[in-house]
């Protein structure tokens, strides 16, 4: 049950099994982004089509943006929670990390590596804050790599796939369905839904259609 005193908590822990749960994830995510960015990446290497260097640099690029947007936005959920009073873990979901590479492998993007799970009294303004936390992270973050996209080489690169990736992330994640975030937004202020998730979804629609060229090789 949670207390007055207890929702004045504010200490930020991680244990073994959430750390271990969040690498699980990253990685998982690293190689699904990977195949959905370069269809045919794994037939294409066994037959020599593809080089071996192309794709680790797509695996390279994939982890350092996957890794930052992925472990910000769920990082974002667990400081709201817990500044609310939450208990909060992020735990994974080893069987959608699964499916999540067979789909990049069907050519599509789905990313459900699990979420951040809290316990204790709470509002529908909390919750709905605690959830909108993670997409508007990744929104601040794409902004971020804007002008490092704009360099030469590989930090160019770079900035090009976390302003993708991090685009995508916060769309997906403002689906109004099942337990993506903006299920929880949507109850609590459609307003505010509304502000984040049209904008965004465009943004991520132009991406996923080419009418914002992305090119990483």
């Amino acid at each position: 049950m949670s207390t007055h005193a207890h929702r004045q908590q504010s200490t930020i822990t991680f244990s073994r099994r959430e750390l271990r749960d969040l690498a699980a994830a990253w990685v998982a995510l690293g190689v699904a982004f990977t195949i959905f960015l370069a269809p045919g990446t794994l037939s294409g290497v066994l037959a020599g089509a593809v080089g071996t260097g192309a794709v680790a640099r797509l695996f390279a690029l994939s982890m350092l943006t996957v890794g930052t947007g992925f472990l910000l936005h769920e990082l974002a959920h667990k400081l709201v929670a817990v500044r609310f009073g939450q208990v909060a873990a992020f735990r994974a979901d080893y069987s959608m990390l699964g499916l999540t590479v067979l789909v990049a492998m069907a050519g599509f993007l789905f990313a459900a590596p699990g979420a951040v799970y809290h316990r204790g009294r709470i509002t529908a303004r909390e919750n709905g804050l605690i959830a909108l936390a993670g997409p508007v992270t990744n929104v601040g973050l794409a902004a971020l790599f804007v002008p490092l996209s704009v360099a030469p080489g590989f930090p160019g690169a770079i900035g090009t796939m976390g302003i993708f990736i991090n685009v995508l992330l916060a769309a997906f994640n403002m689906i109004p369905f099942g337990p993506l975030d903006g299920r929880k937004v949507l109850a609590w202020n459609r307003a505010v839904f509304a502000a984040v998730a049209a904008p965004t979804v465009a943004v991520a629609l132009a991406l996923l259609f080419g009418l914002v060229p992305v090119d990483v090789f």
